[in-house]
């Protein structure tokens, strides 16, 4: 780690990302494919007067104005770099998602070519972050062919990964469907977090128009996490595998005291109808196992008495505008103002440093 005094921290906490995100470079995914998927890679081009980013299966997405000559590269990959941006914001240690990935991996119908693309980018971030205990990156698993998912999910783990990252939505197979056991077995038995990051797997951009960057993003991205948790949950697979933990990224969490009551009314309301039979209420499964990150949601923190503190994980979102950084000491100030210590404490280091294996004391 740089030689470096950190920003002072809100009551002098830890704070550990459990959002943060790499802008990878968009050639290593032509670079490191097979050679037949390379024309159908992830692009960067100009459509009309934008640059914009090129994915199959979905609608170009607009960066920035043609007439503008380079990219800023805003949250890079050298880890120096990186440490010397988290620590002025006071951040210890994150858990690294990827830029173009996010969308780019999951969003075609080929199993083929997002098993290539997720192998790509995972090589270049085992290459790139392992061996930082601070710097976590996740490890991209596509779920359309499930064989194909536990094959990689084992190769992560062999390497070193410490967490996996999955589509928040996989609109061919629901994952309350049973093919999916054949995966849970194996990632309750490798021991890692499955990750769910917002507007993965599917199309968020669900309207257009007036207010769409706001409806986009609450309900074509954040209400992911309520889909993930209430699958999982009532579906049942976290209960056949209790050793499972599931992690919704930047979903928000002022849904979770809305869909933990909710889910045990109506699966008490309806016992006669509800399948599977489980042996905790929903919200206990969620409690038990299940994780929401946010950046800024003082109603998450107001509910954490209905939700349980332990449920909820903070992140900065760095570098994106949307996030907190990098004035997240300023941002914890205002939505902690009454937590407890030992809340705060847990929601903004010790819920990652339990399920993401972070050593805390290494980083005080």
């Amino acid at each position: 780690m740089l030689d470096m005094e950190p920003a002072s921290t809100y009551r002098n906490s830890t704070f550990i990302s459990t959002d943060s995100h790499v802008t990878e470079p968009i050639d290593l995914y032509a670079e490191r494919v097979d050679r037949a998927y390379r024309e159908r890679v992830p692009r960067i081009e100009v459509v009309g007067d934008w640059r914009s980013l090129l994915i199959e299966g979905l609608r170009p997405r607009k960066l920035m104005p043609a007439s503008e000559r380079e990219f800023a590269i805003v949250g890079d990959w050298d880890a120096d770099d990186r440490r010397r941006d988290q620590s002025r914001d006071g951040v210890s240690a994150e858990v690294i998602f990827p830029t173009f990935a996010l969308q780019a991996c999951f969003a075609s119908e080929d199993a083929a070519l997002q098993l290539q693309l997720c192998r790509a980018y995972n090589d270049w971030a085992g290459e790139t972050f392992g061996g930082r205990h601070e710097l976590l990156a996740v490890g991209m698993v596509p779920m359309l062919d499930i064989d194909g998912a536990i094959v990689e999910a084992q190769r992560l783990a062999a390497s070193g990964f410490r967490s996996l990252f999955l589509p928040a939505r996989v609109p061919q197979r629901p994952y309350n469907d049973a093919e999916y056991d054949r995966f849970w077995a194996v990632a309750q038995e490798l021991g890692l977090p499955l990750t769910f990051h917002s507007g993965t797997g599917h199309e968020p951009r669900v309207v257009r128009g007036p207010g769409g960057a706001v409806v986009n993003y609450i309900l074509g991205a954040q209400l992911d996490g309520p889909m993930v948790m209430l699958t999982m949950a009532a579906g049942g697979a976290l209960d056949r595998f209790p050793g499972l933990r599931v992690v919704t990224v930047e979903t928000g969490a002022a849904w979770l005291g809305w869909i933990m009551t909710q889910a045990d009314a109506i699966y008490e309301d309806h016992a006669a109808f509800a399948q599977p039979k489980l042996s905790l209420k929903p919200s206990e499964l969620i409690r038990r196992q299940a994780y929401a990150t946010f950046m800024y949601d003082p109603v998450a923190i107001n509910n954490r008495a209905i939700t349980g503190v332990e449920t909820l994980m903070w992140g900065n979102d760095y570098p994106h505008p949307e996030g907190t950084w990098p004035a997240s000491q300023e941002v914890a100030a205002r939505q902690f103002d009454g937590v407890s210590d030992a809340d705060l404490h847990a929601i903004v280091a010790g819920n990652a440093a339990e399920v993401f294996g972070f050593d805390l004391a290494a980083l005080s």
